[in-house]
């Protein structure tokens, strides 16, 4: 197989964003070939700017391990209603739900993460949340409004007001 009929198979492009379940959302800077363990291997080279971080991912398992490109506006509107729901919190112990709302983070898909910071959004006048409560709360919040702000090219404080607005209007 020739890399030009290879190329065409591939999903995703260089600087395009795209959304890594584990990470969030990064640029592709570009598509190299490494050889690693004598085998050679096409990569996707993934910047996340804010983090300071480079990931190098196969281009034939890219797919398999759930990357996927931005939400369309669409979907990004579904999260943004989301928002507006009411809290869900289950009864269930601390580090059982705790699991679950870091497997809704990790899993990238934007649904799922608004859900996360519906769940655990505290309005001005509401208890303080705990340490892990907080920290769950910021990662769901930043992959929310990192995607936001590539799905609507704006700048992510942009983002980030808008989803606040939202969430305060809940609240209100």
């Amino acid at each position: 197989m020739t890399k030009k009929s290879n190329q065409n198979t591939v999903p995703f492009r260089a600087n395009e964003y795209v959304v890594y379940p584990a990470h969030g959302v990064g640029r592709i800077v570009s598509i190299e070939e490494q050889e690693i363990a004598g085998t050679k291997l096409e990569l996707f080279v993934i910047s996340f700017e804010k983090d300071k971080m480079t990931l190098r991912v196969p281009t034939a398992k890219a797919t398999s391990v759930g990357m996927r490109s931005l939400s369309s506006p669409d979907i990004v509107g579904k999260a943004l209603d989301t928002l507006k729901g009411r809290a869900k919190v289950k009864r269930a112990m601390w580090s059982r739900r705790a699991q679950e709302y870091e497997q809704k983070i990790n899993s990238g898909d934007l649904i799922s993460i608004a859900e996360v910071v519906r769940d655990l959004y505290r309005a001005e006048d509401q208890p303080e949340q705990s340490y892990s409560e907080r920290q769950l709360y910021e990662a769901a919040l930043e992959r929310l409004t990192r995607e936001v702000a590539a799905v609507e090219s704006i700048d992510e404080s942009k983002a980030a007001a808008r989803v606040d607005a939202v969430l305060v209007k809940r609240a209100a």
